[in-house]
């Protein structure tokens, strides 16, 4: 039985299916405004690991991440660069798809734009209005949120609290601090839609309720998110769909921040760092490997230590790669359990992993025992026992396919001015000139090669 921990409940339940052997899993994508950071590339991971790992378990699952492509943050861009908000959003979707296919996180099966929903959007704001559920302002409409009678239970607060703590905004005309916009009227120099309530553009918090029950349904199973998104959006969308009186997500999950020196990672703390920034100094199986070596609901420290370690560790699983002549498994095929059936000590890897992952995707535990299982494998083949190390190494490539971690063994010949290049970074390492490395990194990732770093010094494969 696959289990997840459940934001509305605070424990870990059985992950329902409204249609036995079928999930449906609805995941709020970005808003395209600019380039992806660490955070995004966790939330996509954690999620793109979940969705392999069901997979994996035999399940059917239909995955929705939506695309804001209409928004305060691109259209005040579109502004400054004197450009349209289209070419903002199709710019920045781009960049957004070409760093995630970086990080092997595959495509969702539906990928809904804000702007192609705006009539669907119309019509709920509507249907709210005539119930009295929705309320007109002078800079357009607003949800009641008094109107829905457990609103703040995914908060996990009550409303006194989150009525203190809620954002001061210009608009006094509010009935509540809690209250949202559902409609924004039109501007100058902004684009906008038609309505019968008057001209304008949707407000963020109605875009992702009408899109996922659009494509999943009533009572879809799976809704999530980064744990910024728990309240006020998700709570939003909840509220929306309990005035509409639709069946709404039956199971909440949320995934931790990343931290940079000790600080949540954000614009507003000055320790911003771009995905795409980091994906040119290291191999993006590293980022992976970091992720799941840390529980999804915990914080999770990226800096030059940790990902230096992560690359230490990948290096351990290539070099058993090599040494057992392993298949590359994962990349945008997601692998599936029924092709695999194993025997003697990698039987009893592959229940022991499966049980952890089953177990609110514990991967921290299963990586350590696919590591330890590494150690084992080697061992075994040390000792002369070749088919049960190669067919324990076999497990371990499997498992960690099945998570999105393609192990590869492949070794690359290149020319001496290349191989001058990494003897001159490898001593700039054992010298702490970290600048000079990296400006060897540089010239190297220049010349189309993927650096890694392992305990054998700089590994180089082609990009």
């Amino acid at each position: 039985m696959l289990r997840l921990y459940d934001t509305v409940h605070g424990e870990i339940r059985d992950l329902p299916m409204r249609d036995p052997g079928r999930l449906s899993m609805y995941v709020c994508g970005p808003t395209v405004y600019g380039l992806p950071h660490l955070g995004h590339g966790r939330f996509t991971l954690v999620w793109d690991v979940a969705r392999r790992w069901f997979t994996f378990r035999g399940l059917e699952v239909r995955f929705v991440s939506n695309i804001t492509d209409i928004d305060d943050k691109i259209i005040n861009l579109a502004l400054r660069e004197g450009t349209s908000e289209e070419a903002v959003a199709r710019t920045y979707e781009d960049e957004w798809w070409s760093a995630m296919a970086a990080i092997g996180v595959a495509r969702p099966d539906d990928s809904p734009h804000a702007t192609q929903y705006v009539a669907a959007m119309v019509e709920l704001i509507e249907s709210f209005l005539a119930d009295d559920v929705a309320y007109l302002t002078s800079d357009g409409l607003y949800f009641d949120t008094s109107r829905v009678a457990d609103y703040g239970l995914l908060a996990g607060q009550p409303l006194e609290s989150l009525r203190a703590g809620a954002r001061v905004e210009a608009n006094n005309e509010k009935r509540s601090p809690l209250d949202f916009a559902l409609w924004k009227f039109a501007k100058p120099n902004e684009p906008s839609w038609p309505a019968s309530f008057g001209e304008g553009r949707p407000g963020w918090h109605t875009e992702c309720v009408v899109m996922s029950l659009d494509l999943l349904g009533d009572g879809f199973d799976l809704h999530c998110g980064g744990f910024d998104l728990k309240f006020p959006h998700h709570e939003n969308e909840r509220a929306q769909a309990v005035a509409a009186h639709r069946p709404f997500a039956q199971h909440w999950g949320h995934n931790g921040f990343v931290m940079v020196d000790n600080e949540k990672m954000s614009k507003s703390l000055g320790n911003f760092t771009s995905l795409t920034d980091l994906l040119a100094r290291t191999d993006a199986r590293a980022y992976r490997l970091l992720v799941i070596r840390s529980h999804y609901r915990s914080p999770i420290e990226v800096s030059r230590v940790t990902i230096a370690d992560a690359e230490r560790a990948l290096a351990r699983l290539d070099t058993l790669a090599r040494r057992f002549d392993l298949p590359v498994l994962g990349g945008e095929k997601l692998v599936k359990g029924g092709d695999y059936h194993f025997a003697g000590e990698a039987a009893q890897l592959y229940e022991r992993v499966c049980a952890f992952l089953d177990e609110d995707l514990n991967t921290p535990l299963a990586v350590a025992e696919l590591f330890d299982a590494v150690s084992a494998a080697n061992a075994l083949a040390d000792a002369k026992h070749e088919g049960r190390a190669a067919e324990l190494a076999l497990c371990v490539t499997v498992l960690f396919a099945a998570l999105g971690l393609s192990v590869d063994g492949g070794v690359e010949e290149h020319d001496a001015e290349v191989r001058a290049l990494v003897v001159a970074r490898d001593q700039a390492r054992s010298e702490s000139r970290w600048a000079e490395a990296d400006r060897l990194r540089d010239e190297l990732v220049a010349r189309g090669w993927i650096v890694e770093d392992s305990p054998e010094g700089t590994r180089i494969r082609r990009a």
